[in-house]
């Protein structure tokens, strides 16, 4: 039989030949790494058999899906361990997920954190067993009466959301039979290294009227150094964890009174306008205009930009007006199509490139909240280009320009991502293949490399998403940019071509930063609070080793004050070294020490958070060097 791989090339394979054969054939290295295949772009068992005219790919631990496998694999082998370790326990769901995997179960007795030592001892047992998975297809019928039989309930309320007539996989490790789609690994004795990682409670489906289950999580690599090498940055990340650097250095808090929507102290809002100037710096050299539009607007605005049927669970409404329905802005978008049709528009205004620090709300629910990274109040700095359908390519070419001149100003390196038509998309298809094809074009043609991220777009238009990658190795979604060919026709938007007929505009969504606090929140964990000098809430502080310093220190902080230097003066009545560590701790950028020579020298000796003691120096050439670094925005 022939069979094709993803290259194009055609194989002569013998008959009944599995997904390992073909591997094999290609060369015995990839037959060594191979933990399973893709048949026709669906995943299938190593030793799955294949027929005539079959497309493969041969998957390995290099490929996400190959390192899911492993990790959903690693999932039923916890599975085993606490059937065999705790008899009567229930399972429910264990997925894969970044970075791991979990497993929820009903446990008779309540589970402690000090049992895992002891799950894991007997995970290791069933590796070293080399206990097979074993695959077999049942219907519907079938596996109720299995589950039935096993008296395992969650399973058979998952099968109650199965139509009737669907063909089903049950796979069996040892003792454990669990409803799974699979595929899983032909040899679990490659699961070389693994760590269950906390024990926490979850309800059932994700619904808080469910039966709260005990969820396991944990992580699993093929080798030993992997392992140990993530497990030190999770214990660096708890180390930059945002929530607590936010507390500790006096940048933010979030009330019981107002979940999700974060309250910024003194030092936070330092940062936060710091990060909106650079914004509106950038933004005014690249020929954008800002507008302010009201946070609250009626239900009649939301219903032509769609968002009234398409994204209502997500806002905030309330009633005025007798009785009249009006929404918290969730996003910037309408009220900037309202500032556009407020003039008439000729296409020699075009390109028009708007931008917004809109205060924006969305209704997300409690569990997702997380510090700065999952809020419900947020500033979006969003902006919208209007252009001709000519300007496209050279107006996304702009933005990324922007975006990479913001990026590396943090030291960010990023990815893109092109995101096409979601299942719940408005207009016409066609619009959709068109406006898809404007951003591979542009793409291209600018040299960047791109994925698909299929089916994921807006409602309204497909994106590129830009991921960065911070310090630690991981990645976040910030920028995007979406084009629309939807919002300019509902909302009638226009302008006068050359020849005096009325046309309709092209529209980008673009942001920089995306959210400006979740960014913020992803630089204070990627500097570890140590923010670089421009961007630092206090750039200097004054230390004395003694009172009799004092009226020396008032001058020095007075000038620093007058230049424009954020600045602080410990005058308690504290050893030196004592104000030096707080100063540290505060990751302040430098310290200025004032002792009796520095008095009489006239002069200051300086310190660096990181670089240490730097001698001795005249004040005005500090400032000069602060002065320096500020406007080259360095980061060291």
């Amino acid at each position: 039989m022939i069979i094709s791989i993803k290259d194009g090339t055609k194989l002569d394979m013998p008959k009944d030949s599995s997904v390992y054969d073909v591997a094999l054939k290609i060369s015995e290295g990839l037959a060594r790494n191979a933990i399973a295949g893709k048949v026709n772009g669906h995943l299938f068992q190593l030793s799955s058999k294949l027929k005539d005219n079959d497309v493969v790919e041969v998957v390995t631990l290099k490929d996400k899906e190959g390192l899911e496998i492993f990790r959903h694999s690693s999932a039923h082998i916890l599975a085993l361990a606490v059937k065999r370790l705790y008899p009567g326990t229930k399972i429910s769901i264990g997925p894969a997920i970044e970075n791991g995997f979990y497993y929820d179960f009903d446990f008779k007795e309540p589970l402690s954190q000090d049992e895992l030592p002891k799950i894991e001892q007997e995970m290791a047992k069933i590796i070293k067993e080399k206990v097979p998975f074993e695959r077999r297809e049942v219907t519907r019928k079938e596996a109720e009466k299995i589950f039935t039989e096993l008296d395992e309930p969650y399973k058979l309320d998952i099968l109650s959301g199965i139509p009737d007539d669907e063909i089903l996989t049950i796979y069996t490790l040892g003792e454990l039979v669990d409803l799974c789609r699979g595929p899983h690994l032909e040899d679990i004795s490659i699961i070389k290294a693994f760590k269950l990682q906390s024990v926490t409670g979850a309800y059932f489906k994700g619904d808080e009227h469910n039966k709260m289950l005990t969820r396991i999580y944990g992580t699993s690599f093929p080798k030993k150094s992997e392992l140990d090498e993530y497990l030190a940055m999770l214990e660096e990340a708890k180390k930059r964890d945002h929530r607590k650097l936010g507390k500790e250095l006096g940048l933010f808090f979030i009330s019981e009174y107002a979940p999700g929507m974060p309250f910024y102290m003194p030092k936070g809002v330092i940062l936060k306008n710091e990060l909106i100037k650079y914004w509106r710096e950038m933004h005014k050299k690249a020929g954008y205009v800002e507008i302010e539009t009201p946070t609250a607007m009626s239900r009649e605005l939301w219903e032509i930009s769609g968002h009234w049927d398409h994204y209502r669970q997500n806002m905030y409404t309330f009633k005025a007006d007798e009785d009249k329905d009006y929404a918290i802005k969730p996003m910037n978008c309408p009220g900037c199509m309202l500032y556009y049709k407020e003039n008439i528009h000729s296409y020699k205004d075009l390109p028009l490139r708007v931008g917004e620090l809109g205060k924006v709300h969305r209704r997300e629910a409690s569990g997702t909240l997380h510090g700065l990274f999952r809020v419900r109040a947020f500033t979006q700095d969003d902006a919208h280009i209007f252009m001709l359908p000519s300007q496209i390519e050279s107006e996304i070419a702009g933005v990324l320009a922007l975006v990479d001149e913001a990026y590396k100003t943090f030291n960010l390196t990023y990815t893109l991502e092109l995101s096409t038509m979601p299942d719940d998309h408005i207009g016409d298809v066609t619009d959709w293949e068109k406006v898809e094809a404007s951003l591979k074009n542009a793409l291209i043609k600018l040299g960047k490399d791109y994925t698909i991220n299929a089916g994921d777009g807006a409602f309204y238009g497909p994106k590129i998403d830009i991921h960065i990658k911070d310090s630690l190795g991981r990645t976040w979604q910030c920028g995007t940019i979406q084009l629309d060919m939807q919002l300019p026709k509902r909302f009638e938007l226009s302008y006068i071509d050359a020849d005096g007929s009325k046309q309709e505009p092209i529209m980008i969504h673009r942001v920089i930063y995306g959210s400006i606090d979740r960014f913020l929140g992803i630089m204070t964990e990627n500097f570890a609070g140590a923010f670089p000098l421009w961007l630092a809430p206090i750039q200097v502080e004054v230390i004395t080793v003694s009172e009799k310093q004092n009226d020396y220190a008032k001058e020095i902080f007075d000038k620093l004050d007058k230049a424009g230097i954020r600045v602080e003066y410990d005058e308690r009545n504290e050893k030196v070294g004592y104000k030096i560590r707080e100063a540290q701790l505060q990751k302040i950028p430098y310290m200025l020490v004032l002792g009796d020579d520095e008095v009489a020298e006239k002069n200051i000796t300086v310190r660096h958070r990181k670089l240490g003691d730097l001698g001795k120096m005249q004040l005005d050439d500090f400032i000069n060097m602060l002065n320096s670094e500020i406007k080259s925005k360095e980061i060291k």
